[in-house]
């Protein structure tokens, strides 16, 4: 899979909780470079041939798994793991879906809906949802991170100082992204591989895809951090800013709030101009619009913006 990595990592090779006491798959070096076959966040209940019936059907106790965790020589807490996101591999396959209690807008979208995408792996060209719309990609892995100080098993789900499920669709290839080192070793995982996603990734999925990552794992000893950080090698939106946007608003004294009206504004817009169920379209932004803060300083009333770009349809 990789003809210069250190090592191999497959994607037998799992969890699905943070745990400490997780054995390490691998111990390796600082300065390795390591593939990792992820799993989707189905854990492959979900195929190209599914249907409603197996996403009604599926465990959630399967969600999110993530591949590892690798032991890093020399890690202990202080120190900062240094992640350099190398190269993503995709697979060709994806789902996008709503899941009954779960995403921005869960209370109006209460029953179960599923994309399937068959999108080019090669030619990375934008992935086809129904008959006019066409989402630009872009690979990116939605958890990373270290096993946490806490003692005993805690969720994927959500995120948490050292990483995790942070869904951050900038995380691609290129970008080096700094995690706080709580227990020795570090014990890094990976996982939760998209093919696209928006920023806030509204409806609660992305364009959720098994696929290939390549990565270095590199220490920067004893030097406190408190929440990750990242920096990208260049522009984040280019793919998706050729055309300009059609953006909604919410404003109000509750971001929350600003941003459910926000994205519900674009549903709103998306179902009147382009003949949508109002579900589609939830899931279409969930996958390639973003969620704005664009003003906190004016009291009592803040704004968040929904962009939505008109490539997808033009």
């Amino acid at each position: 899979m990789c003809q210069h990595c250190n090592y191999t990592i497959h994607a037998a090779q799992h969890h699905f909780g943070w745990d400490n006491a997780n054995a390490p798959v691998e111990r390796v070096a600082p300065g390795s470079t390591i593939a990792f076959e992820c799993k989707d966040a189905s854990a492959g209940q979900l195929g190209p041939d599914s249907v409603l019936a197996d996403l009604i059907a599926m465990d959630p106790g399967k969600a999110n798994p993530v591949t590892g965790p690798i032991f890093v020589d020399g890690a202990e807490p202080g120190d900062i793991l240094k992640v350099t996101l190398e190269q993503f591999t995709p697979s060709g396959f994806g789902w996008t879906a709503n899941i009954p209690g779960f995403g921005l807008l869960a209370d109006q979208f209460k029953d179960p809906a599923l994309h399937i995408w068959d999108y080019d792996a090669a030619g990375m060209t934008p992935a086809l949802f129904g008959p006019a719309a066409r989402v630009p990609l872009k690979p990116f892995a939605g958890t990373l991170g270290n096993a946490p100080a806490e003692m005993g098993q805690h969720s994927i789900i959500p995120p948490r100082r050292v990483g995790g499920n942070m869904d951050i669709r900038d995380l691609t290839a290129g970008v080096e992204i700094y995690l706080p080192v709580e227990v020795a070793g570090a014990l890094f995982s990976i996982g939760d591989t998209h093919a696209a996603q928006g920023d806030g990734e509204v409806c609660g999925t992305a364009i959720e895809s098994p696929m290939d990552v390549v990565l270095t794992l590199d220490l920067i000893k004893q030097t406190p951090l408190t929440m990750p950080r990242f920096t990208t090698p260049g522009p984040v939106t280019r793919h998706l800013d050729q055309k300009g946007y059609e953006v909604t608003t919410g404003i109000g004294p509750d971001l929350m709030l600003g941003a459910r009206d926000a994205v519900s504004g674009m549903i709103d817009l998306l179902c009147a101009t382009h003949a949508l169920s109002a579900v589609d379209a939830y899931m279409l932004c969930s996958v390639c619009g973003d969620l704005r803060i664009s003003e906190v300083v004016d009291a009592p009333n803040w704004v968040v913006s929904f962009y939505f770009p008109r490539a997808v349809f033009d």
